[in-house]
Formats: C-alpha cells, structure tokens, sequence
C-alpha cells in the first residue's frame, strides 16, 4: 500500500502552522472565524467554533475533536461552549463511563506492588503524548505517599520524551491538582528516587532486554501496533512473572485489542508467541470522555437545536450515545460514514 503522503507533504504543511491564543475569534478565511476552545484532552488540544456568514446569515459550526475525561489531574478540564447551529462530536467512549481517576489510580498501585512482588518486568504500553506524562507523574506521587516500592522506571520513547520537555514548558496548561503537587516539592525528586531513566537510542531499548529483576517500561506504541513495545512483548510477554498494563483505548485488530481480549497468542513481527503474563485493562487512565463527560460537553449547546453528528468512534460507541442522546435532548444525531457529504 502506498503511504497516504510523503516526507515532503509534511515539510509543506509544517510551513503554514502557526500559534493562535484559546477563545480569541480569528479570521482563517474571508467570512469565516475561528475560535480555539480548551478541550481537556492533551496539553494544547482544542475544539473549534466556526463562525460563518452567508446572504446575511450566520451560521456557527463546533467541532469537539477529542475531549477530556473529567477528573484526570494532568490538564484543564474542556470549557463549555455555548453556541452551535451544528456539532461533530466524538464517540470514542460513547457507550460507557471510565472508572473515577482516583479507583484507577488505587488498582494502579495495587497491580505494581503486586507484579514488583513478583520480580518480573511491568510493559506499559504508552502513548507519547498525555499518557507517558501522566503515569511518571502518577509513579512519582505514589512513591512520595509511600505506596509502592522505588524500583527502575524506563521511559523508553523519544517521542515521549521530547513530548515531556513540552508539558514543563507549558505548566500554565496543567491541571491545578498538578500545580499543587509539583508546588509541595519537585517530582523530579521522586523520579531520581524510582531510579526513572530515559531511553532515547536503539541501544538504549535493546538494552532493557538484559535487565533483571522488576522494573517498569513505558514504551509505543499505545495500542502495541507498532514501535518498541512490540520488541519488549517479544521478549518478556512468555514469561509468567511479566505484567502487561493496558491504559489506553485499544482499536480493533491491534495486538493490543488481542491482548485485552484475552487471547493466549499473539502474533509479533509473523511470529507467533505464546501469552503467559499477565494482562491487566486501566480504562480509567483514558484521556477520552467518557459517555457522561460527552453529554456534559453537550448540554450547554442543545438549547440551539443543532443538528449533531457523531464522529471518531466505533459503532459500539456511536450507536449508544445517540440513543441517549436523542432520549436526553430530544435531538437525533446522525452518523455519518466515510466519504459521507454533509450540507449545512
């Protein structure tokens, strides 16, 4: 299959980004502005208001992107947006809530003293940006509560890293929660204690394959597609002593999923290799809203009979959060497929 574009598509694109400010309008085309709006996901991210005019008319569209789960303390939560004559929301999680932050954060600890009591090797499966940085700062509290043990922690991801170099960049973009902790005294000083080290080079990685003894490895890809986690499953996931920490969404056909599901196989690199350790699912750690979170988002907008569609999800996510929907609101949602024309 050819690759949908080309290093040289992305040099093209990467010339036209520019910054914008959140909840300033900007004109991104004659008759038509834009508005950025905190949407609690990742450090940054934003849904957007359109605000169109045509024969004298406005029209204002808001596209949601990927929200927040409310109750995760590494961003701001999504601010509310009160103003749409149409929306295309996500459905990630459109058919379910996540467990509270702080449960998850509870069986987290609980898994870790267990799988550290068992010597083996903890493979976190981790995506770069949001989730890498919440569970070293997670690591880094509970040590500093005395909850788990220091052992070593491995960041092995330099996009995580370089990702990592931004979020403390940025920590007017933090979640207070995170302002308070890190004002009490420096994570880093937990880090230092839990032995945490970064992997930037090949070398580095393979290395990680000779250690002994329980250690933590964060590494991509997030849904174990891809990257150097699937060197370490290769390498560890046979073993009954290793655990595996799913903390992310899992899409279908991904060995992630497989793992999730349950499966006693999984295919790495062709080859087929046998699941002895054990697998654990932390859905609680999504960076996703959850259903409620999704109607919450949503409330503030209905007074204005949009029309809503609903993007970025499995049918399994699509399909119960319209019905609730159109049983909270009174409002159907449509669904649109690939390729699907939408006139406004």
């Amino acid at each position: 299959m050819d690759p949908l574009y080309s290093p040289q598509d992305v040099e093209a694109i990467l010339i036209r980004f520019q910054s914008v400010p959140y909840d300033k309008p900007i004109a991104v085309a004659p008759g038509i502005e834009a508005r950025w709006i905190e949407a609690g996901h990742l450090l940054g991210s934003a849904s957007i208001q359109l605000t169109g005019e045509e024969n004298g008319q406005k029209k204002t569209v808001v596209f949601s992107g990927d929200l927040g789960q409310f109750g995760a303390p590494l961003t701001r939560y999504s601010s509310p947006i009160d103003k749409a004559d149409a929306v295309f929301l996500e459905s990630t999680y459109g058919d379910r809530d996540h467990r509270s932050f702080k449960e998850t954060a509870t069986e987290f600890a609980e898994i870790v003293r267990i799988a550290s009591e068992r010597g083996g090797k903890i493979l976190v499966p981790t995506f770069a940006v949001g989730r890498a940085q919440l569970l070293v700062a997670l690591l880094a509290w509970l040590s500093r509560k005395g909850e788990i043990k220091p052992f070593p922690v491995y960041l092995d991801s330099p996009m995580a890293i370089e990702a990592s170099k931004i979020y403390l960049k940025h920590p007017e973009l933090w979640h207070e929660r995170l302002k308070e902790i890190v004002r009490k005294r420096p994570l880093r000083d937990e880090l230092l204690k839990t032995k945490s080290k970064v992997c930037t080079t090949a070398q580095e990685s393979q290395a990680l394959n000779d250690i002994r003894g329980t250690c933590m490895i964060l590494a991509g890809a997030g849904m174990c597609n891809a990257g150097r986690i699937l060197h370490h499953l290769r390498n560890s996931v046979w073993k009954e002593e290793t655990s595996v920490l799913i903390v992310g969404y899992q899409g279908r056909g991904t060995t992630g999923r497989t793992l999730v599901d349950g499966a006693k196989f999984i295919r790495i690199f062709g080859e087929k290799t046998v699941v002895r350790a054990s697998v654990h699912s932390l859905g609680g750690f999504s960076a996703h809203a959850g259903q409620s979170d999704l109607l919450n988002w949503l409330s503030p907008i209905v007074h204005c009979r949009p029309k809503i569609f609903l993007t970025h999800g499995e049918e399994r996510g699509r399909e119960p959060l319209a019905t609730c929907i159109e049983k909270r609101f009174r409002i159907k949602p449509e669904l649109p497929c690939y390729r699907s024309v939408v006139e406004l």
